[in-house]
């Protein structure tokens, strides 16, 4: 079979997959689930063609790490074919671990199961398959490989993960202040010392991805609307857990079930292979199956919440930057108790509260994005740049919220 296939992608046209590991990588149903969980959860909330899943952002990571290999080799830094492959292995992976609905449900299904290790652990699943093919991939995507621009290209802050999922997001949810300028950014990438660096007329262009990447965040993966709905299935899922653990009947599919019923966390993954056997089998699929039989579920709560998000019927939503005083969020509970005739227990559960916070670049941290100097020195980015607006993109923002139903605001 000839499996050097070529996709049609809606952002960069075509995209190659250029040997036969990658392809079988692709075709392996850990991958192919990815068809089946979307790239920006609830975002299509707000925007209706947000509609995109991991399985695009992975392909689309794969072709710009080609694009910046390929740059690379252009500059004279050697790279062989295996490493090649390796890269783009890694980068094709490296959201394989995610759970339904991505972000959204990263803490409310697991106990503090981070989607980059459950990644790690398919990964190693696939080179045990592959007879250690993906021991280099690994080695990148963990870090421990001895050239660390290669592990930099995949997770940095200037990665083709982000550079991707930047691009693709702006065009699917048509927000095109978004656009990050990734064509001019991986021409610019050099390195030096086997690190990743930018050419220093590459300034300008860091400084429009910083400011895309802080649009986004708070135009759309923050934006107050998608906090609103993300925040109510975390709810629904967490209410249906707790039922579930107190011995009602919560129906959802068998492997869905199984996560409800049973706190897992890391160390069962590493003791227990048929957890993740079960952890493959989930996807968007089954938390909308399970919230449309719960929309009818005796449990006033978990079927109101239920309901509300099918029909789009979204909590109210206030933003600020201080913290929200307890007498108010207890007023606000006191006010759900009276309008729905639920006791003050179950009527908290209808108030969600929170923060969300962003910095688009942090300047004093370890993995900086470096600039080449036409002296020849390598300094961060926020060193090298003779405006002030780089610096000021690193100061995080945060603001607190309440979500509660709408109709208590009436």
């Amino acid at each position: 079979m000839n499996k050097k296939k070529i996709f049609n992608d809606p952002v960069y046209g075509f995209v190659t997959v250029p040997t036969e590991l990658l392809f079988d990588l692709i075709e392996h149903p850990y991958f192919q689930r990815l068809r089946r969980i979307q790239q920006l959860g609830l975002t299509g909330f707000v925007y209706p063609g947000a509609l995109h899943t991991r399985f695009h952002h992975a392909l689309g990571a794969m072709h710009l790490m080609s694009m910046a290999l390929r740059t690379l080799k252009d500059k004279g830094v050697q790279i062989s074919a295996a490493e090649g492959q390796a890269a783009l292995a890694a980068i094709l992976l490296h959201d394989v671990g995610h759970g339904p609905l991505s972000h959204a449900l990263e803490t409310a299904i697991f106990d503090e199961v981070p989607h980059e290790q459950l990644s790690l652990y398919l990964m190693q699943r696939l080179n045990a398959e592959h007879n250690g093919a993906l021991d280099r991939a690994i080695a990148i995507f963990q870090g421990s490989y001895a050239r660390p621009f290669f592990h930099q290209l995949v997770s940095s802050q200037l990665d083709m993960d982000r550079l991707d999922y930047l691009n693709r997001d702006s065009f699917y949810t048509g927000v095109q202040e978004g656009r990050p300028g990734a064509d001019r950014l991986i021409k610019m990438l050099t390195v030096v010392d086997e690190r990743l660096a930018l050419e220093e007329k590459a300034i300008y262009s860091v400084e429009n991805f910083l400011v895309s990447r802080r649009l986004m965040y708070w135009q759309v993966y923050l934006h107050k609307t998608v906090t609103s709905a993300e925040q109510m299935i975390i709810r629904i899922v967490q209410r249906a857990r707790d039922l579930v653990r107190t011995g009602h009947e919560v129906p959802a599919s068998a492997d869905l079930h199984f996560f409800l019923a049973k706190a897992v966390t890391l160390l069962d993954f590493e003791k227990d292979d048929t957890i993740l056997q079960r952890f493959v089998q989930l996807d968007d699929h089954d938390i909308w199956g399970a919230v449309k039989m719960w929309a009818s579920h005796p449990d006033r709560v978990l079927s109101y919440l239920s309901r509300s998000l099918l029909d789009r019927r979204l909590f109210k939503i206030i933003l600020q930057t201080e913290p929200f005083e307890e007498e108010m969020k207890a007023g606000v509970v006191e006010l759900i108790a009276e309008h729905f005739h639920l006791p003050p227990s179950e009527a908290s559960q209808l108030m969600l509260t929170g923060r969300i916070s962003n910095n688009a670049y942090d300047a004093d941290g370890k993995d900086t994005i470096d600039v080449l100097t036409k002296s020849g020195r390598v300094v961060n980015v926020a060193e090298a740049s003779d405006l002030p607006n780089i610096r000021a993109l690193g100061q995080r923002v945060e603001k607190h919220y309440i979500c509660y139903p709408k109709e208590i605001a009436q």
